[in-house]
């Protein structure tokens, strides 16, 4: 079996709003999540906006730091790192954003943005420009465009220059939060598929987080499912996207578009009444229960712990079951949640 290269262990990550001392509540965004990627493989993370991914993800590379948990990368524990080593463990694991642009200085151009890591970590002294063309070949750009500045390229251009900057400091994990979501579908699948061609050729690993469960199962070899700060289900990519067992997991794929016309007429959407409700007061027992359509009195009073269903997929879910038809073919039946 594959080494671990992120290991999490009971991961809580908060934040405190309202003014100190006058009305301040603490927000729980991930509660006690625990997850396991094996080198080499991709993770996708999915879940509705506000469920607390990009906060997970940030937490792993300590942008922000957890109120309990533990996060190792490889044999490193990352949270117990001290400020001044976390610059080395920063450029094992390095994290690609949504929004190019922003992170993208405007006033650098692209050579002198990719030259930058190179100088703060050390790294190839005497040989900055040969690199920094590397990389933009690495990613399928012109390297004679790097004394161009962001705003000069397309969005897919930007995301790309994001990514050669992400591996300047010759990272072993990226932590990919939306990369494609801001992208058209077109240009989503050259990204797409640079992702996976320097994964395979320097055998990387990836947290892949995204709301968009096509673009998921095709990048992911491991597939977990988060809701309301906590993992529901995980296992499998083609487990997930054929035999979910969580009604979250259910609801989420029935919304998936499928490209045969006859299918996409013929199926039906679970409905789900309601917004998420606010991590600032989650509901009692399951977190889901107030928008699923199987909760009982034993889901308001006792949280479900993930259990194995078979296959390698854990469910978090006091009455787990297949779905009615096969999502195989993206086919549900209609289900509204009281």
């Amino acid at each position: 079996m594959t080494a671990p290269a992120l290991t999490v262990e009971g991961l809580v990550a908060e934040y405190t709003t309202g003014r100190r001392g006058w009305g301040a509540q603490t927000l729980q965004a991930v509660s006690g999540v625990d997850l396991v990627i094996p080198q080499g493989t991709t993770l996708g993370l999915v879940g509705e906006t506000g469920c607390g991914k990009s906060t997970l993800g940030r937490c792993l590379v300590r942008l922000i730091d957890p109120a309990e948990g533990r996060v190792k990368l490889f044999d490193t524990d990352i949270t117990s790192a001290r400020r001044r080593d976390l610059a080395a463990v920063r450029r094992r694991v390095q994290f690609v954003f949504q929004d190019p642009y922003a992170s993208l200085n405007p006033k650098l151009t692209v050579h002198a943005a990719l030259a930058e890591p190179l100088r703060i970590h050390g790294l190839h002294r005497g040989r900055e420009g040969a690199r920094v063309k590397e990389l933009l070949e690495l990613v399928g750009l012109d390297p004679r465009h790097g004394h161009r500045h962001p705003h000069q390229f397309s969005g897919g251009q930007r995301q790309r220059i994001g990514i050669a900057r992400a591996l300047a400091v010759e990272p072993e994990v990226l932590i990919l939060d939306e990369p494609v979501s801001a992208l058209d579908v077109s240009v989503q699948a050259g990204v797409i598929n640079l992702l996976a061609d320097l994964q395979e050729e320097l055998r990387l690993t990836y947290l892949f987080i995204a709301h968009d469960l096509a673009v998921v199962r095709q990048i992911s070899d491991q597939v977990a499912v988060m809701y309301l700060g906590r993992i529901v289900e995980q296992g499998p990519a083609d487990t997930i996207f054929t035999q979910p067992r969580h009604p979250y997991t259910q609801a989420l794929l029935s919304a998936v578009p499928v490209p045969d016309p006859r299918i996409q007429r013929a199926r039906r959407r679970i409905v789900l009444d309601g917004d998420l409700p606010s991590p600032l007061s989650p509901p009692s027992g399951c977190r889901f229960r107030t928008r699923c359509w199987k909760a009982q009195d034993v889901c308001a009073h006792t949280a479900p712990e993930l259990s194995e269903q078979g296959g390698s997929l854990v469910t978090a879910c006091h009455f787990p079951a297949p779905p009615a038809q096969p999502t195989a073919q993206n086919q549900h039946k209609e289900v509204t949640a009281p």
